[in-house]
Parts: C-alpha cells; sequence; structure tokens
C-alpha cells in the first residue's frame, strides 16, 4: 500500500514538473500572432521539442508553454524578438517562425 502510495505521488510530481525555463535573453523575445509581425524581417524557422509524456501524459497547457519558451530562447540567440506559432503542438513538437522587429 505504501509503495502504491509512493510510485503515485512519484508520477503526479513528475508530471507536475517544468523541464524549460525562459533564459535571460528568451525573456525579451514576445509571442506574436502573424498579424503583429507584418512589418517586421523573418529570421528564421524554430522547431520545438520538450517531453509530452513522462509515465503518463503531461498537461497540453504545460507542454505548449515549454514549447513556447523553448521557441523564445532560440529566436534570441537567432537575434529575433518575436516568434509566431505555426500550427498546434503535436506529440511534444512545435514550429515557431523568428522575426525582428524594429
Amino acid at each position: 500500500m505504501t509503495r502504491s502510495l509512493l510510485i503515485i505521488a512519484l508520477i503526479t510530481t513528475v508530471g507536475a514538473c517544468n523541464f524549460v525555463q525562459v533564459n535571460e535573453s528568451g525573456a525579451m523575445v514576445t509571442q506574436a500572432n502573424a498579424p503583429d509581425v507584418n512589418h517586421c524581417t523573418y529570421i528564421g524557422q524554430i522547431d520545438s521539442q520538450t517531453r509530452a509524456k513522462v509515465l503518463l501524459e503531461r498537461g497540453s497547457e504545460k507542454v505548449q508553454q515549454e514549447l513556447i519558451d523553448l521557441a523564445r530562447n532560440q529566436a534570441a540567440s537567432m537575434g529575433a524578438n518575436a516568434v509566431v506559432a505555426i500550427g498546434v503542438p503535436e506529440n511534444g513538437t512545435q514550429k515557431f517562425r523568428a522575426y525582428r522587429c524594429d
């Protein structure tokens, strides 16, 4: 009984973990919509990937936020300051476009 409770607690804790943090540079990158970047310079595409499942399926909102955070970090390293999602997350992956807006 105690072992089962320990396993359940471990699974719940791991499923609630955030594996990705926005770094200092990524914090300067905004998440935008396509109309917001009409007058911006396209920098490139970003392919974000995170774990959608850790023993159990992770919450879709948590996975989506991690994908955005990864994209923001990558965009900053490319010299971009805005990202726009392309489509929806699927199996822990999502594509973004990076832009430099002045």
